[in-house]
Parts: C-alpha cells; sequence; structure tokens
C-alpha cells in the first residue's frame, strides 16, 4: 500500500523530468517514484531525427538531467520497467515483472509512439521508424553513401530526417500522401518553400502518394515504384493511452484532462503527448505534440499537486531545423481567414507568414526570421489586431509593429 503522499510518474520523457523538477520546487514533501521503459534517464527527442542522427551529437549527451540531480531531490527512478496495469481501487501500478507500485496521486506521461503501416512484403528491405535512442542506433547503422532511402511521410520528422540524409550522400525520395509536405503544422505558403527546398538540396518529393506495400527492394504506391534499400515510416504518432483507457479514464485521442492536467480520477493526472486538453486559441480540446507543451502541462500539474496558483498560459510553440533554414510556429493557425507573407519565399531562405483571424493575429511560421517569431508570440498572447498592410511591409521594423 502507498504510504502518504506517494507520488508516481509513468513516463521518462521531458514532460517527466521536467514534472519532478517543478515538484521539487513547489516543496511537494511526499514519495516520488518516476518510471521508464527505456534503460535511459529522461531525455530529449528532438536531437534524434538531426544532430543524433548525423553523429554531431552522442545519445549520452541527451539527458534532460544527470542522475545526481534525481537523487539529490529524493526521486526514486525504475528504469527499464514497464507498466503492464492501473489498479484505481488498491491505487497501484503492477509492473511486467510483476512487482507492485502504490500511489496516492499518479501521473502519466507516457507519451507517444510513431505509427506503423500494415505494409506487406517488406523482404530485404530495412524499414524504421524514428522514435527512440535505439531507433536511431538501428538506421544510423544502415546509413552509407549511395543507398537508397525512402521515407513514407512528409511531416516534420520525415522531412528533418531526409535532410540528414540527403547530406549523406543517400538517394532520398519523400513520399506524402496529402497534396503538399507538413499540411497539417503549416499553411501553403510555407509547404510551396519546403518543397522548393528540398528539391534545391537534391530530395525527391512525389506528393499524392498512397503506399501500397515493399516489395522485392521497392517502395509500391498506386501506378509507381521507388527503389529502396531503407524505408523510413514518418507517418505522425500515436498516443499511448492504453494504459489508461484499460483503467476506465476517458480518453479521446489521447487521455482527456482539465485545465490543471487532472484526468477524469481526480488523484490521477496526464501530461504531454499523452494527453488532450481544451485550449483557448482555438476552442476545442487537442493534443499538442511539443516540448513547450510538454513543460509547460508538468508546471501546471505539478501547481495543483503542491496547492500553488497555477503558471499563467503561455501561447504554444514549436520548431523544426533543417538543412540551415530554422522554421519557428507560434500560435495554432486552425480557422485563420487572411494570410499575411513578409519576405520573398519564392527566394532565398527567409520570411514569415503570419495567420489572422477576424482581424486578429493568431499565428507565425517564421522561417529564418527570429525578430517576427518573439514579437508574434507577444502579439498572439495580447490577441493583438494589426492592420495585415504593416505586417507585409518590411519597411516597417518588427518591434514598432506593436504600435
Amino acid at each position: 500500500m502507498p504510504v502518504a503522499n506517494s507520488l508516481v510518474v509513468v513516463g521518462a520523457g521531458q514532460a517527466a523530468a521536467q514534472l519532478v523538477a517543478s515538484l521539487s520546487q513547489d516543496g511537494y514533501a511526499g514519495e516520488v517514484t518516476l518510471i521508464g521503459d527505456e534503460p535511459h534517464l529522461p531525455y530529449q527527442r528532438p536531437p534524434l531525427s538531426k544532430k543524433v542522427l548525423t553523429g554531431e551529437l552522442t545519445p549520452d549527451r541527451l539527458s534532460v538531467k544527470p542522475a545526481a540531480f534525481y537523487d539529490k531531490i529524493g526521486t526514486r527512478l525504475r528504469l527499464d520497467a514497464r507498466v503492464e496495469r492501473i489498479d484505481r481501487v488498491t491505487k497501484e501500478v503492477t509492473l511486467s515483472d510483476g512487482s507492485r507500485i502504490g500511489f496516492t496521486t499518479l501521473v502519466l506521461a507516457t507519451g507517444s509512439r510513431a505509427r506503423t503501416l500494415p505494409l506487406q512484403g517488406t523482404g530485404r528491405t530495412a524499414t524504421f521508424v524514428l522514435r527512440s535512442i535505439a531507433d536511431v542506433a538501428a538506421l544510423r547503422a544502415q546509413f552509407a553513401p549511395g543507398k537508397a532511402l525512402v521515407v513514407i511521410g512528409g511531416g516534420y520528422i520525415g522531412l528533418e530526417l531526409a535532410a540528414v540524409a540527403v547530406k549523406q550522400e543517400l538517394e532520398v525520395t519523400v513520399l506524402e500522401q496529402a497534396p503538399r509536405v507538413m499540411a497539417r503544422g503549416v499553411g501553403p505558403v510555407v509547404s510551396r518553400f519546403y518543397e522548393r527546398l528540398h528539391h534545391e538540396e537534391g530530395v525527391r518529393l512525389c506528393m499524392g502518394s498512397v503506399v501500397h506495400g515493399v516489395e522485392d527492394g521497392c517502395v509500391v504506391c498506386a501506378g509507381s515504384e521507388h527503389r529502396a534499400d531503407l524505408v523510413l515510416i514518418g507517418a505522425g504518432a500515436v498516443p499511448n493511452a492504453e494504459l489508461a483507457r484499460e483503467s476506465g479514464l476517458a480518453t479521446e485521442n489521447g487521455i482527456v484532462v482539465d485545465a490543471e492536467c487532472r484526468t477524469s480520477d481526480p488523484v490521477i493526472y496526464a501530461i504531454g503527448d499523452c494527453a488532450t486538453q481544451h485550449h483557448p486559441l482555438v476552442g476545442r480540446r487537442l493534443r499538442l505534440e511539443s516540448v513547450h507543451n510538454a513543460l509547460e502541462q508538468a508546471r501546471i500539474a505539478s501547481a495543483s499537486i503542491c496547492g500553488k496558483p497555477a503558471p499563467a498560459a503561455q501561447v504554444p510553440w514549436f520548431w523544426s531545423d533543417q538543412y540551415d533554414v530554422k522554421l519557428q510556429m507560434a500560435g495554432l493557425s486552425d480557422g485563420y481567414d487572411q494570410a499575411v507573407v513578409r519576405g520573398d519565399p519564392d527566394r532565398g531562405r527567409s520570411f514569415a507568414v503570419f495567420y489572422l483571424r477576424d482581424g486578429v493575429l493568431i499565428a507565425v511560421d517564421a522561417v529564418n526570421r527570429l525578430p517576427e517569431f518573439m514579437m508574434s508570440k507577444q502579439l498572439i498572447a495580447g490577441r493583438a489586431r494589426i492592420d495585415p498592410a504593416r505586417l507585409g511591409d518590411e519597411s516597417i521594423a518588427v518591434k514598432d509593429l506593436k504600435g
């Protein structure tokens, strides 16, 4: 049975690491146990598809905090251990080795996993996903100049990996089912820019490609075949919500939580990629897959657990690094009715697109434009109304856009 004030965290990503740090800062006095199903300390995942894949960054440098940090704050680590079951009546989690750990408060930070595809006849072609340190190690071992890599999915992960692979002299083809790349995250102007960018760098992009399978060293689509020594599936992510669902918690494309990150059980919280929450910017429930969201929800949950005031809500932001181009996004462009371009996306590699709804700035996609990104975060938070002509006029300094 749990002792008084025993908190268990299931998951060992950035949300979990931030949670235990925030609990310490917020004065949580109970026992804390963090359970992760990988053998590694909680680590950062965004560099996996970039600097770790190139070898510029070694996996041991990905840890959010060193082991000594967890010792110092009194967090017990159970790594390389998988939680199989939550018993909400006895308030215990059961691990795959049969051991049980009691809790008075439970936090699910189970993240998400790479979506797989029902590919038929994989044959001799090696097929990969990119979600963990182990995935990167397996993929890097197969990288070699001249090999044909087919990436299924033209989202952030797929395009980031394509950018790394083509620089390492692989022959890269990206197959995207939608009519444009990164369609879920950016507007058409930014999609067209990235299609041009990858074409200039030597990546072959095929839009509207429906993959049927992998046969005899080829990826087979409707009406076309693409030679493949390696296949990377970058078809999005699936929230790890099974534990919650099987224990009777409310789920809907993730674990349903309230403004304090509480689930339908008041002693159980969910944070990070696995959680779906109502967002005031778009007026509906959604699940955000981002480092910023994971950290913010961790701080919110900690404050709730410790009886502290919730931190102020922030404008969500995201980023992607491809070649020498940094894309920084702030806000959520869902439902925009006007897009204003600042700069020239058809030439060069620097511009910004502002998204407005009913005259209010709701989001920005900034390509190598840090000033526009930073200023837009403030303007979006303030629900600013700005003359579209001013947004698009580069003769007006970014710092003067608020005027």
